[in-house]
C-alpha cells in the first residue's frame, strides 16, 4: 500500500503524539480522502490565520502547542471577567488571553482538568498521581490541595460558589467492566480533561457493556472549603455520568444516566441535599433520544440534543428549570451537530457539525455553524404543556472538510460572543482555533 507524502508525515506525527499523555491509538479510523489530508507544509507550518473562502469568516489558530485542546463543550473554560480561556497541553494547563492571544503555563505535569471557577479566576483539577483535587489561581499561581478523591471515585464538576465538587464512586471493584476497558485492557483514549478528546473505535460496544454491568455506585458531593466531607446524594446501579453544576445555582447539579441514549432516561437534576431528583425530558415515542445536555449561561436553562426518533428528526430542545417552559428548535439534518452551545442571553447558538459517520448521516454537515433562533407563532390550538416551536437558521462559519471528526470540535462562544472556539486536527495534531462570528470586512 502506498501513501501520499502528507499521509506519511501524518503517520509519523501520530506516532510521536503517542508518547504524550493523551493516547489516541484507539480512536476511530481516519476516513478523510487524500485531498483532505494536511499537506506537508501545513504539518510543518500550520497556518495562523486566514479567511475561509467558503464563508467569508476569519479563522485564527490560537495555540501553538501540538496536542493542545479547548475544553469539552459544556465545561466552563473562561474566567469570570471574560478575558481569558484555559486549555490543556501535553505538558499541563495553559491560559490564553482572549484579546492579545498571548499564552502562559499555569500548571505543569500530568493532571486532569475539571473546570474554571464561576466565582474566581481559578482552575480546578485532579492530580492523578495523588488522586487529589487541587486549585490554582490563574493570576498568582497560588496552588492548594482541597480534598482527596475517594477510592474508585471520579470527581468532575465544581459548583457556582466553589464550595463543593461532585463525582461518583463505585461501591465494588469491577475494573474490567468499566467503560474504556476490554478484558482488563484499556481500549478507550485517555484524556487530560473530563471527557476523552477522541471518539473510541468501539464506543457503542463499550457503552452497551458498561450499562449492562449494573455496577453499584454513589453520586456524591465533596466539600472544598477544608473538611473534604463526602455527602452521598444518590445510590444507583445505573451508570451515572456527565455531572455538571449549574453556573449560577450552587445547590443544583445536573447529571445523566449514561448508556445508549435510546435505552436510558438520560438527563436529570438533583439538589445538593439529595432532594428533587428529577428527570428533565420524558420521551414520547420509541427510539426517541435526548442527550449532550448543557446549561445556558443563566444557569436556569437546560439545553439538549433531541431526536424524534433517533437519526430521523432533529431538535435543539430547552427546559427552564424554574418555569418548566420548553422550547424545541428544529434543526435540518445537514445542520445537526455533535455538540451545540449558546451565548450569554441566548441570542445565538453554535454547532460543530458532523461527518457522515455520525448519527445524522449528513451528506454535507462538516461545518462549524452559527445559528439564529426563531420562535414560531401560531393562531391554532395551544397547550401550556406543549413545547414552544422554534427553528434554528444556520450560517456557516468554517468549512471543516479537512477535519477528522474522530476528534469532536466541541464549540463554545467566547464570553463577548465575538468568536466561536473549537479544537481541530485539520493540520495534523490538535490545536485550538477561533472563528469570528462577524464576517471579515
Amino acid at each position: 500500500m502506498k501513501f501520499s507524502s502528507a499521509q506519511n508525515i501524518l503517520f509519523t506525527v501520530s506516532l510521536a503524539i503517542l508518547s504524550y499523555p493523551v493516547a489516541i491509538a484507539q480512536a476511530r479510523q481516519d476516513t478523510r480522502p487524500p485531498d483532505k489530508m494536511p499537506t506537508q507544509e501545513e504539518l510543518k507550518n500550520p497556518p495562523k490565520t486566514w479567511i475561509d473562502k467558503d464563508t467569508g469568516h476569519r479563522v485564527t489558530r490560537l495555540t501553538d502547542e501540538p496536542g493542545s485542546a479547548s475544553f469539552y463543550f459544556n465545561v466552563n473554560g473562561y474566567t469570570p471577567d471574560g478575558t481569558e480561556m484555559v486549555y490543556t497541553t501535553n505538558e499541563g494547563i495553559n491560559v490564553l488571553n482572549l484579546k492579545t492571544h498571548a499564552t502562559r503555563n499555569v500548571v505543569k505535569g500530568k493532571v486532569r482538568t475539571m473546570e474554571v471557577g464561576h466565582k474566581t479566576s481559578t482552575i480546578f483539577y485532579i492530580k492523578t498521581d495523588e488522586d487529589a483535587i487541587y486549585k490554582t489561581d490563574l493570576n498568582t499561581g497560588a496552588t492548594k490541595m482541597l480534598a482527596k478523591v475517594p477510592s474508585r471515585g471520579r470527581v468532575i464538576t465544581v459548583n457556582a460558589d466553589e464550595t463543593l465538587a461532585a463525582g461518583t464512586y463505585d461501591e465494588i471493584d469491577k475494573p474490567d467492566e468499566q467503560f474504556g476497558r476490554n478484558g482488563g485492557k484499556v481500549t478507550s483514549p485517555s484524556s487530560p480533561q473530563t471527557s476523552p478528546l477522541d471518539q473510541a473505535a468501539n464506543k457503542g460496544e463499550m457503552m452497551e457493556k458498561r450499562l449492562a454491568a449494573r455496577i453499584p455506585l454513589v453520586l456524591f458531593s465533596i466539600d472544598l472549603t477544608g473538611s473534604g466531607k463526602i455527602t452521598p446524594l444518590l445510590h444507583s446501579t445505573d451508570w451515572v455520568n456527565h455531572l455538571l453544576f449549574s453556573p449560577s445555582d450552587p445547590t443544583l447539579l445536573m447529571y445523566c444516566h449514561e448508556g445508549p441514549w435510546q435505552k436510558v432516561d438520560r438527563i436529570w437534576t438533583i439538589r445538593t441535599d439529595g432532594t428533587q431528583n428529577q428527570l428533565m425530558h420524558q420521551r414520547t415515542m420509541p427510539g426517541e433520544i435526548a442527550g449532550h445536555e448543557f446549561w445556558g449561561k443563566d444557569g436556569e436553562t437546560v439545553y439538549y440534543d433531541l431526536q424524534t426518533p433517533k437519526g430521523e428528526d432533529f431538535w435543539l430542545a430547552s427546559l427552564d428549570v424554574k418555569t418548566k417552559k420548553r422550547i424545541w428548535y428544529h434543526v435540518q439534518r445537514d445542520e445537526w451537530s455533535i455538540h451545540f452551545n449558546v451565548n450569554k442571553g441566548a441570542t445565538l447558538f453554535t454547532g460543530d457539525g458532523g461527518d457522515p459517520r455520525q448519527v445524522a448521516k449528513a451528506k454535507d454537515g462538516e461545518w462549524i455553524y452559527l445559528f439564529h433562533p426563531q420562535i414560531l407563532t401560531t393562531n391554532g390550538i395551544t397547550n401550556d404543556n406543549w413545547p414552544t416551536p422554534g427553528v434554528l437558521h444556520a450560517e456557516r462559519l468554517i468549512n471543516m472538510s479537512k477535519h477528522n471528526y474522530t476528534l469532536e470540535p466541541n464549540v463554545s462562544f467566547t464570553p463577548d460572543s465575538k468568536m466561536v472556539i473549537f479544537r481541530s486536527n485539520m493540520f495534523g495534531p490538535t490545536y485550538v482555533f477561533g472563528v469570528d462570528v462577524d464576517k471579515a470586512k
